[in-house]
């Protein structure tokens, strides 16, 4: 969320920074609201104040026996009242709509991001890893992984579309991608594994921007409660309303966790396969931060990310995201893109993002320094995926397939496998 403040100090500069992101007038309509409403307030304040005085005045009248003076007074009395009370509701109409308005913007771009519109302004930066040269016609992973244990029909039956069942050896290879990648984030990158609800209140998707706006791209329970698209809603929230410490700064936690996506607008898309699934398992990276530490951290959570592709030896491209295509609460993304022989295509692994004070402002998270009255302000959040697991899961079959149907371990998962170093069909 913005701070209003600011905005009404630079207005320019905050229309700007939305129209990067392809949103006009948003910041004149927010502004136009904000004046209603301190017009309203200060007018009611008026009123209240001669109402006061007024009340005061009909006492004197009365003593002096100025009973025409007295009921003039009671009259202005009663009207004030009256316009007190349209003046209160007035201000309160304008307010709902400025706060309606201020939670839907989305965050701002940095200065350094690209601007576009869409995922064709976004800006490659590097390139990891040899592209395997296959002696034969690479498949894509749906293909492969049927005979492997992939069962999308007995999924089907129990779920519907967009859910999978594994079986076996596949099952197990998909476990070992996900505690593979716990175990390296908190034995070597500094985050604390943390386990953390599955479920989530209203308030907690607030925080962290899935609502009002994304609501129907999350699944809602019959008591008012969401199952979270990513352990972010979770784990960000563990510091919502608090004053942290600067010394106690930047706290890092992961957890690996069961995400749910309705995927409403992808009809039609990756309706094949792992890629684009209602359930699905993540590995998620926060941290909470100052805004001097952010960029540190931002780069730290980025090279934790690219890690885990690097010891699986999986090819992948490091995409920053232009103004139109970051999330909602981002401020600056870098996307990690893997390569599927199978598809030839580079497909997205992770998003590894700096939000800013945008989260920290919307879950009222602030920082301090010891011995300092009050606070300095909002915290810092960042979040990425380290990584998805399915998408992993996907990309080693494709970079891992051989020409028989069988798929080989990659060595960093071999610990994990119970001695099978292939996936036979």
């Amino acid at each position: 969320m913005h701070d209003l403040k600011a905005l009404r100090a630079d207005p320019h500069a905050f229309a700007a920074g939305l129209a990067r992101r392809d949103i006009s007038d948003a910041a004149d309509a927010l502004l136009s609201a904000d004046a209603d409403r301190r017009a309203a307030e200060t007018r009611a304040q008026e009123a209240l104040a001669r109402r006061n005085a007024a009340s005061k005045e009909i006492g004197a009248a009365m003593a002096a026996k100025d009973m025409a003076r007295a009921e003039a007074l009671k009259a202005e009395v009663a009207g004030l009242k009256d316009e007190i009370a349209a003046l209160e509701e007035s201000a309160r109409a304008a307010s709902d709509k400025a706060e309606a308005l201020l939670v839907s913007l989305p965050n701002l771009p940095a200065a350094d991001v690209p601007d576009g519109v869409d995922e064709h302004g976004n800006v490659e930066v590097m390139r990891w890893g040899t592209l395997r040269a296959f002696d034969f016609a690479p498949l894509e992973h749906d293909l492969v992984a049927a005979k492997l244990g992939y069962d999308p029909e007995a999924a089907a039956r129990v779920a519907g579309a967009r859910f999978a069942v594994l079986k076996g050896p596949l099952a197990r290879l998909q476990r070992a991608l996900g505690q593979y990648m716990i175990d390296t984030h908190t034995a070597k990158h500094g985050y604390a594994e943390t386990y953390a609800p599955l479920l989530v209140k209203a308030e907690a998707a607030f925080g962290t921007g899935q609502l009002p706006k994304f609501e129907e791209d999350v699944f809602k329970t019959t008591d008012g409660r969401y199952l979270i698209p990513t352990a972010e809603m979770s784990l960000t929230n563990l510091v919502a309303g608090e004053i942290i410490d600067a010394a106690a700064l930047p706290i890092r936690m992961t957890a690996l966790t069961p995400c749910f996506r309705s995927e409403a607008g992808s009809a039609g898309r990756d309706t094949r396969g792992l890629i684009r699934q209602h359930q699905f398992e993540k590995c998620e990276l926060v941290t909470i931060c100052t805004p001097e530490q952010a960029e540190e951290e931002h780069a730290h959570m980025l090279a934790s990310a690219e890690a885990i592709l690097q010891a699986l030896n999986l090819p992948y491209r490091r995409m920053l995201l232009c103004a139109g295509d970051m999330g909602f609460a981002a401020r600056k993304t870098y996307d990690l893109e893997v390569w599927l022989p199978g598809q030839g295509a580079w497909r997205e692994i992770s998003s590894v993002s700096d939000c800013g004070e945008f989260q920290g402002r919307r879950m009222n998270t602030r920082w301090k320094v010891a011995g300092e009255k009050g606070s300095r302000g909002p915290v810092n959040t960042l979040n990425g995926s380290g990584l998805a697991v399915g998408r992993t899961l996907v990309a080693v079959i494709e970079n891992y397939q051989q020409a028989d149907g069988s798929v080989v371990v990659p060595d960093a998962l071999k610990p994990y496998m119970a001695g099978l170093e292939k996936l036979e069909p």
